[in-house]
């Protein structure tokens, strides 16, 4: 009876110190995971950090010529067509250059919902850059243009290059800039089709004046 007395005296402090460790043991579980996700955030973000300019920037790029559609799933573009002057004329002032003007013409659609096209870029032959002119007004180009959905919008930009970064040149086409990173952005890249003798064509005959109003 004694040995019984005991046992059941001892029983709830029994059953207490039990408890006591399975909570010490829950909370442990919860604090390994708490440093494990920790950890995992840390490598993440040391992964980030570790990653090249390119890397967190690169492009998918959609490829065609001129007269082709090209999709590139978020929103499709056409270059219809381009030429070449040594002037342009706007609502306000005609600019000359002592390169050339290049007009590119071209339509797009957006497939999802309404945007903007960023500025494109001409990439020439030997990797070289130049961006559309800041010096003709955004209000006649077509990145001034809301694209829709499934609508075709037809527009123009303009390049002032020298004529020797036409040979094997291309136009690139993006969304417009944005401070969020976002890797795989998509983009088109539409060959204009000039060979050494279209280009020198090209540039042996500009339009003395290209006129915006028409």
């Amino acid at each position: 009876m004694t040995a019984t007395q005991r046992r059941s005296a001892a029983g709830p402090e029994s059953r207490r110190g039990r408890r006591a460790e399975r909570r010490r043991g829950t909370g442990s579980r919860l604090l390994n995971a708490v440093a494990g996700l920790v950890l995992l955030a840390g490598a993440v973000g040391l992964q980030t950090l570790h990653l090249g300019e390119g890397e967190l920037s690169d492009a998918l790029t959609y490829t065609g010529g001129k007269g082709e559609e090209v999709d590139a799933r978020r929103f499709s573009v056409r270059l219809d067509s381009f030429t070449a002057a040594k002037s342009i004329e706007s609502f306000s002032k005609t600019i000359g250059t002592d390169n050339l003007f290049l007009i590119v013409s071209v339509s797009a659609k957006s497939s999802r919902q309404p945007f903007r096209l960023g500025q494109p870029v001409l990439l020439a032959a030997d990797g070289k850059r130049f961006d559309a002119t800041d010096r003709v007004d955004n209000s006649v180009q077509l990145s001034d243009t809301w694209l829709q959905p499934d609508i075709w919008a037809s527009g123009r930009f303009f390049f002032e290059v020298p004529a020797s970064a036409l040979p094997g040149a291309g136009v690139v086409f993006g969304l417009p800039g944005s401070v969020l990173v976002e890797s795989y952005r998509p983009e088109v890249e539409i060959d204009l089709g000039l060979d050494e003798q279209g280009a020198r064509t090209l540039a042996a005959s500009p339009q003395a004046v290209y006129s915006v109003k028409k």
